[in-house]
């Protein structure tokens, strides 16, 4: 038996990057997965990868209808929630002076806001269900310093200790909640936030390069991470914070 079988999960921002791979992770361990994207095409097209039951709902995290909409639904044709990722981020390159108020609104919707929302709702649904496991995205942004991610950096952080608040509010319901800490990993965002750098290139070199394994962390790295939490193998892990960084933080 899959150690995942039968699960009803939620991964948001699955239409590309971490959040292909962690959908992909956990319908090849069984669940079903409910694919939120504000792309749905995007989230359409990881749909048809996957053999087994989909939902595919676009979604704006930071629209509390939206969300509502989305676990609503899930409830509704599977008749509950057992996993929750809240995955779907983004990020600017600036330090606090040159961030402008509107990419800070921007960062903080998408991230904390967006986090908050997904945990807002699905706490309620996953109570009716018996219990379950949130599995919120956080940074190593949120546990060192890094340059030029002042947005960034504080959304992270936010979540990480929202992720130990709700721990300690939601054990006794059964409801594990924990988050992830990546480094830097290999996806399209990375090439985003390098683009606005004089030298692109220069700029993914020096961000692979503080990994001290001296590459980029894959995707299906952080999604079998998620995997672990949202399965019952981590039944002891509550509140934790998974860093999966290549050695970032060992400094």
């Amino acid at each position: 038996m899959k150690r995942l079988e039968g699960k009803r999960a939620i991964v948001t921002g699955a239409g590309n990057g971490i959040g292909r791979e962690i959908s992909l992770r956990l319908a090849s361990e069984g669940a079903m997965v409910a694919l939120a994207d504000l792309d749905e095409e995007a989230a359409k097209k990881v749909a048809s990868e996957i053999d087994g039951d989909t939902i595919i709902h676009k979604t704006d995290v930071a629209n509390p209808e939206d969300f509502e909409a989305l676990v609503g639904r899930v409830v509704s044709e599977w008749g509950g929630l057992d996993v929750m990722v809240n995955n779907a981020g983004v990020g600017v390159a600036a330090n606090a002076p040159d961030t402008s108020l509107d990419d800070w609104q921007f960062v903080m919707s998408v991230n904390l806001k967006g986090t908050f929302l997904g945990m807002k709702y699905a706490v309620p649904a996953m109570r009716d269900s018996g219990g379950g496991s949130i599995v919120n995205m956080s940074s190593i942004a949120a546990l060192v310093g890094l340059k030029d991610r002042a947005a960034y950096s504080a959304a992270k952080g936010g979540i990480l200790a929202l992720t130990r608040a709700a721990a300690i509010d939601h054990i006794e319901e059964g409801i594990r909640v924990n988050c992830i800490a990546p480094g830097t990993v290999e996806t399209p965002w990375v090439d985003r936030i390098t683009s606005g750098y004089d030298d692109p290139v220069e700029a993914k070199e020096t961000m692979k390069a503080r990994q001290p394994h001296g590459r980029f962390v894959q995707p299906e790295e952080i999604a079998a991470m998620a995997a672990y939490l949202a399965s019952d193998e981590s039944a002891s892990v509550v509140g934790a914070c998974m860093v999966v960084d290549g050695g970032v933080t060992a400094r």
